[in-house]
């Protein structure tokens, strides 16, 4: 469906509505609902702009669906994200991907996240007496001591 005809869908069918047969969608297509889409169900405009922006990145991309289930399979397992790792994993399985491919993704992801692991704790090392004798940052956002 056309962008704009989904938009003027979801507001001829109201917001409601349009969440719960997204919903069934999705548990038809994946065979069950992930968590975070049953919780930002609960507010419908949450989980219709979430849904809407992943599904406009997935039909606008250039790269082969089954990349992207790679690369996303890769980032749930970077970021320890079991239900993520495995949902991706699934999808990466659906569109083709083979045991090898997903081996070698995550091993991918496992070597980025050790090497940010180290790299801060490097960082914290160096720093020295300069650092605030614990973690500063949290999310990249510096909280130092005056």
């Amino acid at each position: 469906m056309d962008y704009e005809d989904l938009l003027k869908d979801i507001a001829n069918k109201g917001k409601e509505k349009s969440t719960q047969e997204w919903l069934e969608k999705v548990e038809k297509e994946d065979g069950s609902v992930p968590l975070i889409f049953k919780r930002m169900s609960q507010r419908p405009e949450v989980l219709l702009s979430h849904l809407l922006y992943k599904s406009s990145v997935s039909e606008t991309s250039t790269l082969d669906p089954k990349i992207v289930e790679l690369i996303s399979l890769a980032i749930g397992a970077a970021l320890n994200c079991r239900h993520c790792t495995e949902y991706h994993m699934r999808g990466a399985l659906k569109k083709g991907a083979t045991k090898d491919e997903i081996l070698e993704v995550i091993l991918l992801a496992g070597s980025l996240a050790q090497a940010s692991v180290l790299a801060d704790a490097y960082r914290v090392i160096d720093a020295g007496e300069n650092s605030c004798n614990a973690s500063c940052d949290i999310n990249g956002f510096s909280y130092k001591k005056h």
